[in-house]
């Protein structure tokens, strides 16, 4: 049949194609079909998940690795609901990411007459987890959300931004005015707060730097200012791979670890660009920062929150950290910097002293995985405790390469978010890493993964057990209970998804294992379990 003029469905196809998308997860339904129909078209890939969630993780994981914003399509009210998870974690540790779905016809929104997939407020549900939430009643509303959403991920903290569509505005003309518009650039530094900062980190005598994601690929003028002020840094799990972890002046993303956070309280002036220091950062509730305060964000909240800044800079964190660094150029604190770095070295050593029976056991696989990994490749690792081990000791050189799920501290994570990165990426490793629990959240989405022919190894930590609520039960005096579960043949699932899978015996096997799955169309199961350490 002819149509005689674009839908706003079809149209908005192609106004995501004109702000960069390439790449867009989502199931098609009865109720957004529409948006389905100039798919084909368009030079636009999409990627079918088995469940919404894998839509809103891989959206997630694609926009970690990429730094662009990962895209959605889903339905009304089930569709919603199911990638709201992903969509809070996004929320939580600052991912951009356009989540767009249908929403029942504007006769029947909320009205109470059963209509299928009808729920009583659903942008008000996906208002709980996203930056904006905006129902769109015409093409002008679809036009301006869209452009909205792409001036904030431009400007601002990168949230995920939710926009619903009824399902009849999708079928209708689209009529014009669908382009690109242009967006500001992000606000950088004023002048007299880059000079404040300059003089204090000058003056300082112990400065530490904490740097969050929102600085991880900052690198150059990070490295620069710890250079010509002495100054030992931290990051958090987000910006993990901001520096080489052989940097003499990094102590890397300990700041849960006391004493990492000695060296904060210690240093007289602090600069923390791109971090809330939260309590997913820090491990504990407070955190006490002594000395003169330097707190560098995009985002006025943080800077009104909690830690106040005797200097607050609301700006952009890269363009703020390198305005600094020019300034120091050229003041190489070499006595500054031999007392820091020897200050970083006997923290490693007090660290590693102190782990214990688990985290030296778990450095074994961890240590053969980064053997077998390229140095840019990419590990998604999920909540469990190989990963909270990694978190800290596992080596990273390269910015954006450790994805790690910690705000929201969703399980589940890690293989659709590979599946999201590796899109993102193309050639580049991706190893999901996570534990027997966790990954049978979301291990449906093997089945994706096997679909789109893709190097993707799974490094499964089994034990049996939820290991970390086991140990918080037995910590706290409560009888060990709902802890234990029986497994799946990992394997043999693995190859009924049409994958790989082997059960190392060793480190050196590991190694192995994860060579061969880097170099293979398909995904790998990789079972590793606690015996393997001591192999």
């Amino acid at each position: 049949m002819t149509r005689p003029e674009e839908s706003i469905g079809e149209a908005i196809v192609s106004l995501l194609e004109a702000y960069g998308v390439d790449t867009v997860f989502g199931i098609p339904g009865v109720h957004n079909v529409e948006m389905y129909r100039a798919l084909p078209r368009s030079g636009i890939r999409h990627i079918l998940p088995r469940h919404e969630q894998g839509a809103g993780f891989m959206a997630d994981g694609y926009a970690r690795a990429t730094g662009r914003p990962g895209v959605c399509f889903t339905i009304t009210g089930p569709g919603l609901t199911n990638v709201l998870t992903p969509v809070g974690q996004a929320y939580s540790d600052s991912v951009p990411m356009l989540v767009l779905s249908s929403t029942l016809d504007l006769a029947d929104a909320a009205r109470g007459r059963g209509r299928l997939h009808e729920m009583r407020d659903q942008r008000c549900a996906a208002q709980t987890v996203c930056g904006t939430a905006v129902t769109a009643n015409t093409a002008q509303d679809v036009q301006d959300a869209i452009s909205a959403a792409f001036a904030r991920f431009a400007n601002e903290r990168p949230r995920p931004h939710y926009i619903e569509v009824p399902i009849d505005v999708l079928n209708r003309p689209a009529g014009s005015g669908w382009q690109r518009r242009q967006v500001a650039e992000r606000p950088g530094p004023r002048q007299e707060d880059v000079g404040r900062a300059v003089a204090m980190l000058r003056e300082a005598k112990r400065p530490v730097l904490v740097i969050g994601g929102g600085a991880r690929f900052a690198t150059d003028a990070v490295r620069s200012i710890a250079e010509n002020t002495g100054a030992i840094v931290l990051t958090t799990v987000a910006a993990k791979g901001l520096l080489p972890d052989n940097f003499d002046l990094l102590a890397g993303a300990a700041l849960p670890d006391p004493a990492a956070s000695k060296l904060v309280m210690e240093g007289d002036v602090v600069l923390a660009a791109g971090t809330e220091m939260s309590e997913t950062d820090l491990w504990y509730q407070t955190f006490d920062v002594r000395g003169d305060l330097i707190r560098v964000d995009i985002d006025p909240a943080v800077l009104a929150g909690p830690y106040p800044a005797a200097l607050p800079i609301l700006a952009d964190a890269p363009a703020t950290l390198e305005a600094i660094a020019v300034k120091l150029r050229g003041t190489y604190a070499a006595a500054k910097m031999a007392a820091a770095s020897t200050g970083v070295a006997e923290l490693r050593d007090t660290l590693k002293a102190n782990e214990d029976e688990l985290r030296r056991a778990l450095r074994v696989p961890l240590a053969a995985i980064r053997a077998a990994l390229p140095d840019d490749a990419i590990v998604v690792s999920d909540m469990t405790q190989i990963a909270y081990a990694g978190n800290e000791i596992f080596p990273t050189s390269v910015p954006a390469t450790w994805l790690h799920p910690a705000g929201f501290g969703t399980l589940g994570y890690a293989l659709p978010a590979a599946i999201g990165a590796k899109a993102g990426v193309g050639e580049r490793a991706v190893a999901a890493l996570a534990g027997d629990y966790g990954l049978q959240y979301t291990i449906n989405e093997l089945a994706t993964a096997a679909e789109m022919e893709i190097s993707l190894p799974i490094l499964l930590w089994n034990n049996d057990l939820l290991g970390a609520i086991h140990d918080d039960m037995v910590k706290k005096g409560i009888q060990p209970n709902a802890v234990t579960q029986k497994n799946p043949d990992f394997i043999a699932l693995a190859k009924a998804y049409h994958c790989d899978g082997c059960r190392p015996g060793s480190p050196r096997e590991l190694e192995e294992a994860l060579r061969q799955a880097l170099a293979v169309p398909r995904p790998t199961i990789i079972e590793m379990t606690p015996a393997l350490a001591s192999a």
